[in-house]
């Protein structure tokens, strides 16, 4: 990403924005820390304090990526990847044959696929994956499932893990990569639209579910989630990324329409990743981010929004 561009005039309005919503939301968090909690252990303020830091260090370190240019975004989604396929594996990798795939995924195929995306290589990227990766442990899978039908289980698991935290993920750095004719040098901003639009959805759906929420929308599946927070978060978000057209190639129109489908994709990913959550008994992926849960907790709504935006983008205005 051209150091230039952070002195455009969209630049230096998004990053004021931003901090000072996290700032806002700080100042709001310490004060119900002493005049509600009165500096005393409170679930729900600790939690909402917990977020908003988490927020703060995952801006530092997306801004300090972006700074650092190409080579910074795919090393950070690369580490995001790591996590969030060791969170999603991490319960089923206990026999050998299980071990051995998710070492050549983790040390193997997940640095080979960045590396194709460091490298612009979209026909690698895009087909690395799913055409040899998951075909080779389908047949692995179907191998051991003769001997031992529920280590072929945990190998086909494992490759789903791969297309959901890697694979997919990795289509948000890819942005970086299209050619976009007179919107050279500015395909950082791409990244911070998908964003900042699916992102603040989950922040939006969690605050309008605490301020109005009522019914749920799948009890079973995902019992934070209500229908006027979904109703809510996905509004707004919308209306976030319209109000984002003026940093993208899109048009307002082109931009609401394509926020909506960003933000729908999001909470379909949240729900399928929710109700894996459900069969394994557990209520978040992991504890890396304080008050968010794992890693794959985060990526949960982009895990479909990512690829699509990026195919949206790349037949709509890719040359």
């Amino acid at each position: 990403m051209p150091t230039g561009l952070f002195t455009q005039p969209h630049t230096i309005v998004l990053t004021t924005g931003i901090a000072l919503v996290l700032a806002l939301a700080s100042v709001i968090g310490l004060g119900l820390k002493i005049a509600v909690a009165k500096r005393q252990p409170h679930g729900a303020i600790d939690n909402l304090n917990s977020r908003v830091n988490a927020w703060w260090a995952i801006c530092i370190a997306v801004g300090l990526a972006l700074v650092a240019g190409r080579i910074g975004v795919v090393l950070l989604f690369a580490f995001a990847s790591f996590a969030a396929l060791r969170e999603f594996t991490a319960a089923e990798t206990g026999r050998p044959a299980t071990r051995a795939a998710m070492l050549v995924c983790l040390f193997g195929v997940l640095p080979l696929q960045y590396l194709f995306v460091a490298r612009g290589e979209y026909a690698a990227y895009a087909l690395f994956i799913p055409a040899f990766i998951v075909v080779a442990l389908s047949s692995l899978a179907l191998a051991s499932r003769s001997r031992d039908e529920r280590n072929g289980t945990l190998i086909v698991r494992a490759s789903v893990g791969l297309v959901i935290a890697v694979w997919c993920i990795s289509f948000a750095p890819a942005l970086l990569t299209l050619d976009i004719a007179g919107y050279e040098g500015r395909n950082a901003f791409l990244l911070v639209f998908l964003i900042l639009v699916v992102q603040s959805c989950d922040v939006l759906q969690y605050l309008w579910g605490k301020l109005a929420g009522r019914r749920k929308v799948a009890p079973t599946l995902s019992p934070s989630k209500t229908v006027e927070g979904s109703v809510g978060g996905i509004a707004s978000a919308t209306v976030l990324g319209a109000l984002l057209s003026p940093i993208t190639p899109f048009t307002v129109v082109e931009a609401t329409v394509i926020s909506l489908v960003l933000t729908l994709l999001g909470f379909l990913g949240g729900l399928v990743l929710s109700a894996e959550k459900r069969r394994r008994g557990i209520k978040d992926w992991g504890t890396l981010i304080p008050g968010h849960g794992g890693m794959l907790d985060r990526l949960d709504s982009m895990f479909l929004s990512a690829p699509v935006f990026f195919q949206i983008v790349r037949v709509g205005w890719a040359s």
